[in-house]
């Protein structure tokens, strides 16, 4: 299965709407921090559905008469999954506005679950009588004896890793304008060979709710931004491109002077560094995956043959190596949900499940896949707080949330004296993985040779070529600078994509086929 298959190739139907500026005082919110965040207040998980009660006038009684029609053929398991996303972008091309769109997206899904069998249906009206229709449809998977049982309403309590009362709809757009326009300023300002800025905004502000047969109501708001700046570079006949972006569940305050000065600056020097760029010599050496970014790496040829749904289809190269010894003892990775502010966050799954911090690789030994309800129900184990969908119109499947690697016990110093002859990568674009094998070739767009225990020439235009578990296997140091990287990443598989997060430390690999000259 190539990872390119997962990229989705259907697309939703959308309302347009115009962009309109609300003016809004909104609580600041905290940037994502590189460490570990203490635990935040746990809230109740609400009961009575507030959200699409008011809004779109769901009541409880319809939940439960929907519910009870999913499981009217003998379902063993039935959800309900409702979803009202608003999204909007402005984008800054040449110094002018190029386009500006919003977007709304309503509706719910039921499934019904049979053992590993899914029956899934969708609505893009909140009628009783639509969602009545595609409970029926999805309870067509069951046998058709005896109705499933729904259970009474229950109330659990989740913690808050990003602020649900944040409202991006509230948005005033002229702020938003004001904003990418002093970015191009201050961005054309650095360097008199730039010739082309890109400034582009966006936003989502989705409101999820889930109801299950087992009795758990769920609802969630989730306040998502991106913010990427493209820069293009000409001196003489030679052009360089590059950029900088952020990626979270965060405010539009969040997006303070000094952190847009730090995109600015990125996507800057980035650009600047290429024309200095060799491309190193191809074959087989050390490589050194530098902090943050290199975590896309982990991400493609690692997680997602951790995900259990392709472990427990036997899609996956990792499906017999629990408790196995798959990696050093230096190697602990970790999925969350609990990263503060991160695009990859949750407070719930789509599931109505609780996020957690999921220890997948534990000092080198295989401990864990990343579960939805199913998954887990196969393997015996609870469920992970990761299975997610891209909109209603999907059911849940295994994804990752927040990737890393955790902190070694090297100086990054260390791992650089430690190569005769190599590279180090700093900064990555496409990828491509094989999940059932796990080759995978990925561009690196910005990074150094290493000669001698030095870094010395930057490098440009080079490929890396491996094997994630080989891969995994050949990492003999770990240091101890782990970040996130906060880009933004959207995860794809089986056509749907998610917004994701991922970081690393900086970790050296014996060995790894490079495309060079």
């Amino acid at each position: 299965m190539n990872r390119r298959d997962f990229i989705a190739t259907s697309a939703m139907a959308a309302a347009a709407l115009p962009l309109f500026g609300c003016k809004s005082k909104q609580k600041e919110v905290q940037e994502m921090p590189v460490a570990t965040p203490e635990t935040p207040v746990a809230q109740p998980l609400t009961a009575c559905n507030d959200y699409f009660c008011k809004n779109f006038g769901v009541t409880q009684a319809m939940i439960d008469k929907v519910l009870a029609k999913a499981l009217s053929r003998g379902g063993q398991w039935g959800e309900l999954f409702f979803e009202h996303t608003r999204s909007g972008s402005v984008q800054l091309l040449d110094g002018k506005v190029s386009s500006s769109s919003a977007t709304i997206h309503l509706g719910m899904g039921v499934r019904c679950v049979m053992d590993d069998q899914v029956g899934f249906a969708f609505t893009e009206s909140l009628t009783l009588e639509d969602m009545m229709r595609a409970a029926e449809a999805a309870a067509a998977i069951a046998p058709g004896t005896d109705a499933g049982k729904v259970d009474p309403r229950k109330v659990r309590e989740f913690k808050q890793w990003y602020d649900i009362n944040y409202n991006w709809d509230l948005l005033d757009i002229a702020k938003a304008v004001s904003l990418i326009q002093s970015i191009d300023k201050k961005t054309r300002a650095k360097d008199e060979s730039i010739v082309q800025v890109i400034v582009n905004l966006g936003w989502v502000q989705r409101t999820i709710m889930v109801n299950t047969s087992d009795g758990f109501n769920a609802e969630d708001s989730q306040p998502y931004f991106t913010l990427r700046l493209n820069v293009v570079m000409q001196r003489g006949d030679e052009k360089q491109s590059n950029y900088s972006s952020i990626g979270e569940l965060n405010s539009f305050e969040s997006l303070t002077e000094a952190r847009v000065d730090e995109v600015i600056n990125k996507a800057v020097e980035d650009t600047r560094i290429l024309f200095e760029a060799v491309k190193p010599k191809g074959g087989e050496w050390p490589v050194v995956l530098g902090n943050g970014a290199s975590g896309i790496l982990l991400h493609e040829a690692i997680g997602h043959g951790l995900e259990a749904d392709f472990n427990r289809k036997e899609l996956s190269i990792f499906s017999s190596k629990m408790n196995q010894k798959v990696a050093s003892e230096e190697v602990t990775i970790c999925d969350s949900g609990l990263i503060e502010n991160s695009r990859g966050a949750l407070n719930v799954d789509d599931e109505g499940t609780p996020t957690q911090r999921t220890v997948l690789v534990d000092k080198g030994v295989l401990r864990s896949y990343l579960h939805d309800k199913i998954s887990a129900k196969h393997y015996g184990v609870e469920p992970t707080g990761s299975g997610r969908r891209e909109s209603f119109k999907n059911f849940p499947i295994p994804r990752m949330r927040v990737t890393y690697m955790e902190n070694g016990p090297h100086e990054f110093d260390e791992l650089i004296k430690n190569v005769k002859y190599g590279i180090f990568c700093r900064k990555f674009l496409n990828g491509q993985v094989e999940i059932g094998q796990g080759d995978y070739t990925f561009y690196v767009k910005n990074g150094y040779l290493i000669e001698d225990g030095k870094l010395t020439a930057p490098i440009k235009d080079i490929n890396i070529i491996g094997n994630g578990p080989d891969t995994l296997s050949k990492i003999t140091m770990v240091a101890n600078d782990m970040s996130y990287d906060n880009g933004t990443w959207t995860c794809g598989k089986a056509g749907q994509g998610v917004p994701v997060s991922l970081g690393m430390p900086s970790v050296l690999v014996s060995a790894i086929t490079v495309g060079g000259v």
